[in-house]
């Protein structure tokens, strides 16, 4: 993985603010309030939940440590009654609570509380109640609101929120981001609050409501929450996540300079080479999907050398990305009703290999940057050296020219301490990635798989988390097994709602195959076999 190592341009003059707030709205009769306050994982009607998450990307605004608020960071949404999400049409509802749980996986002093809009219509506890949480609140975040009578409402009970930020929602709802405010004229994004112009402060207003709109308009849990971090870092506190990914000006480029002339200017020379880092310093340094189709479609070995240089051996970023700790997601603990032991497990991974040419296909991932390619094929396999593993995936890459091409990367696995997890590290583009993966569960017919991992690029300033869904085929788990998967996925902390799809068509001529003298089984039987060798 790679990051943008340039500074990021700064935005002259203010542009159309991104409004795109249309959305189908249903309705249902009872009120109901939702918080997200206190457990461990998902439970969409209970009062107070929590859970535990990471975010891997950044944002160039942020706060000085004088300003930095204590305590709590306080939160408030109000989402449209029965709204509808365009993650597989997850209730809008549901997806925000799930927000309010993973912001715990960030910073336990991230409470966000979750109101639907219907409560507008009675007069009781609940309308002071929503409105004593917006008199402590550090952001209003509105999604799906449309309805008159609640537009009216939050319109009256929202001044004293510094920041307010509407998604999907009536154009006449405005936005508010570090003292500016969104004007009616097109072309004026805020306008001033202050007795005195402050064009900075504006432009970096601009630049992170640019930011938070883009990520909202990919649809996916992890930029959703991305949103709200994003708005917490640049206006209430700092958020330790986003600490990275930020150049440091001359000393990066010194640093460059000094240690790597020789890799930069191959680099320069070489068409590929040069296209990726174009492409990378047109993407946010904070878009870890784009910064990774950048890599994935113009690999070469200048790319590599130049990476190696100066972000693996050099550390010109200096950036120190750690693996996330949250979600804690534990293993499963038997198979086909014996104790997991690491040949069992390491058994599990190998799964079709011999077979089939491969270990599993990915069915759907949960990370947008990194679980989505095409055609995806594992290669779980024990090495020629005694006790050595090894992790091969094999994915199609769409280039941004429109070719599809076929990549393959080469992880070492070594065993963890609890059975069933392993930790993984491979050079990937020229910077080394170092995964913590689990085996969540697999079913005892070995059709199907759940494999859970965090992840950093440490010297990338990059933390991730994900998982991926397997069979043999690359088809879903039957229906029969859909109660197994929604928990194995519960203990992931994840909804089935947030997995991508992967397309598995048109995969012909993958390059698959194993280094000569690779083993595969020790102990579980596949279609009849013990052990296979290549």
């Amino acid at each position: 993985m790679i990051v943008n190592v340039a500074p990021s341009s700064s935005i002259n003059s203010p542009v159309a603010f991104p409004v795109k707030r249309s959305l189908k709205i249903q309705t249902t009769p009872k009120p109901y309030v939702l918080q997200s306050k206190g457990s461990n994982f998902p439970c969409h009607l209970r009062q107070k939940i929590t859970c535990n998450g990471r975010i891997n990307i950044a944002v160039n605004v942020e706060m000085k440590e004088g300003e930095k608020k204590r305590g709590a960071v306080r939160i408030v949404s109000i989402v449209g009654e029965a709204s509808v999400s365009p993650l597989k049409s997850a209730p809008w509802l549901h997806v925000m609570l799930h927000t309010a749980e993973r912001l715990k996986w960030v910073d336990e002093e991230f409470e966000m509380i979750v109101f639907s809009d219907n409560f507008v219509k009675y007069e009781d506890e609940t309308v002071n109640h929503v409105r004593n949480e917006l008199d402590r609140a550090d952001i209003l975040v509105v999604v799906a609101v449309r309805k008159e009578g609640s537009v009216n409402w939050i319109q009256s009970n929202s001044q004293s929120v510094p920041n307010i930020i509407c998604f999907d929602s009536s154009l006449a709802l405005r936005n508010k981001l570090g003292g500016f405010v969104e004007t009616k004229k097109r072309g004026d994004i805020f306008s001033s609050l202050l007795p005195f112009p402050q064009s900075k402060k504006l432009d970096e207003s601009v630049e992170i409501a640019r930011t938070v709109f883009d990520a909202w308009e990919r649809h996916n849990s992890d930029d959703i929450r991305f949103c709200l971090l994003v708005i917490i870092n640049a206006y209430i506190t700092p958020v330790s996540t986003l600490k990275n990914l930020r150049a440091k000006g001359f000393s990066t480029l010194n640093c460059m300079v000094t240690n790597c002339g020789p890799q930069i200017l191959n680099c320069l020379l070489d068409p590929n080479c040069r296209k990726a880092l174009q492409c990378l310093n047109n993407c946010s340094p904070v878009d870890q999907v784009c910064n990774y189709r950048c890599i994935a479609s113009y690999e070469s070995k200048y790319l590599e050398e130049f990476s190696l240089c100066v972000l693996q051996k050099n550390n010109c970023l200096e950036l120190d990305a750690k693996i996330p700790e949250k979600p804690c997601v534990p293993p499963m603990s038997e198979f086909r009703g014996e104790k997991l032991s690491p040949e069992i497990a390491e058994d599990l991974f190998v799964g079709w290999l011999g077979t089939l040419d491969w270990s599993w296909r990915v069915v759907a991932g949960q990370n947008p940057a990194y679980d989505q390619f095409p055609c995806q094929y594992q290669l779980f396999y024990r090495g020629k050296a005694r006790g050595s593993f090894w992790y091969e995936p094999v994915f199609q890459v769409r280039t941004l020219e429109g070719y599809l091409v076929w990549r393959r990367r080469k992880y070492r696995v070594k065993r963890g301490k609890v059975p069933g997890t392993f930790h993984f590290s491979v050079l990937d583009n020229g910077v080394v990635s170092n995964e913590f993966w689990t085996i969540v569960d697999v079913s005892d017919d070995l059709s199907w798989g759940l494999f859970h991992y965090h992840g950093a690029a440490r010297v990338a300033g990059q933390s991730y988390t994900g998982a991926v869904l397997v069979s043999p085929d690359g088809e879903y788990p039957a229906q029969k097994d859909k109660e197994r998967l929604v928990s194995a996925l519960d203990r992931c902390g994840i909804k089935e709602w947030e997995l991508f799809n992967v397309d598995n068509c048109s995969c012909e001529d993958a390059p698959l195959g194993l280094p000569e003298g690779s083993s595969l089984h020790s102990k579980i039987q596949v279609h009849g076999q013990m052990h296979s060798s290549v």
